[in-house]
């Protein structure tokens, strides 16, 4: 038996390969979900796109919401149906869109876990960097930390992407959109170390212009970096356990708690919103309220 919602999916899925500007992630993301909800509606005997209505996609939501699914997950959902049916009702699948009819759960905006000054000066000060890997890892955490860029970002630099002499490296972020990032002293010197000494000794024919390589000489991937990531702090002990996306996270909050402006902040991470990066500042203020209570006199509250 044929499910023409299904079909209609898997259409909806090929067009948005094609005509939009969507992250191979987004897109697995959001067919992952509308196969749930084909699911859903078959199991109650709806397998026509027609047969879409608001209370059916009310029905699965308040299923996701039952079943324990995150806010992120639920907005992220949301977001995919309306998707979904606005393109049935365009092309004429759908008589009205219930998707408009659908109400958009707020996303919650976890303070992200950053590491201090200090935590930060100690895993980049201490850390063993023998050998091409060691030289490696320690030039990918100081770039990852003095640059802000997401791990993504990072394992696509080219060798030319970095200019020393200007101190800035050329990044293609998200959206393909392209942007400029300071890169400190100390994050310039150890990619040199790693390009000088490191880099040759496992680069092969097939490393091409790749800034980072990984063990056996192809491009580094971003999982291998996390795990590296990981493995470093841990060998630091007593500090968080932050992905490489936590070391952007402390990039930006100890940039803001040096005194830049959150417009310099947002072009520096490549963030299309300010909303976006505007939650440093309530990272930076979790800081401060700490402090206070630590410090002052009058700070302690009563437990």
């Amino acid at each position: 038996m044929t499910n023409a919602l299904e079909d209609a999916v898997s259409d909806f899925g090929r067009r948005l390969r094609a005509e939009r500007d969507v992250s191979p992630h987004t897109l697995r993301a959001y067919l992952g979900d509308l196969a749930d909800l084909c699911g859903y509606a078959a199991a109650i005997g709806v397998t026509e796109p027609a047969a879409l209505d608001v209370s059916l996609l009310r029905a699965w939501l308040a299923r996701q919401h039952a079943l324990g699914r995150s806010r992120a997950t639920l907005a992220r959902r949301t977001a995919a149906v309306r998707a979904f049916t606005r393109d049935l009702h365009r092309r004429g699948l759908l008589g009205d869109d219930p998707g408009l009819l659908l109400g958009t759960p707020k996303r919650q905006r976890d303070l992200p876990e950053v590491l201090t000054q200090d935590d930060a000066a100690r895993l980049l000060d201490t850390m063993d960097a023998q050998g091409p890997m060691g030289l490696r890892d320690l030039a990918v955490l100081e770039v990852l930390y003095g640059t802000g860029v997401r791990v993504s970002e990072l394992c696509g630099l080219d060798i030319d992407d970095l200019d020393i002499g200007r101190g800035t490296v050329r990044v293609l972020g998200k959206g393909g959109r392209e942007r400029t990032v300071p890169v400190g002293e100390p994050a310039s010197r150890a990619v040199q170390d790693w390009l000088r000494a490191g880099r040759p000794a496992v680069a092969t024919e097939s490393s091409g212009p790749a800034l980072f390589l990984g063990a056996r000489g192809g491009r580094l991937h971003p999982t291998s970096a996390r795990r590296m990531v990981h493995a470093r702090i841990s060998e630091v002990g007593k500090m968080p356990d932050l992905s490489p996306h936590g070391l952007r996270h402390s990039a930006a909050t100890h940039l803001l708690e040096g005194g830049a402006d959150l417009r310099s902040v947002q072009e520096i991470l490549g963030h299309a919103s300010l909303q976006t990066t505007q939650i440093y500042t309530h990272v930076s203020a979790e800081r401060l309220k700490q402090v206070h209570r630590q410090a002052h006199p009058r700070g302690a509250r009563d437990s």
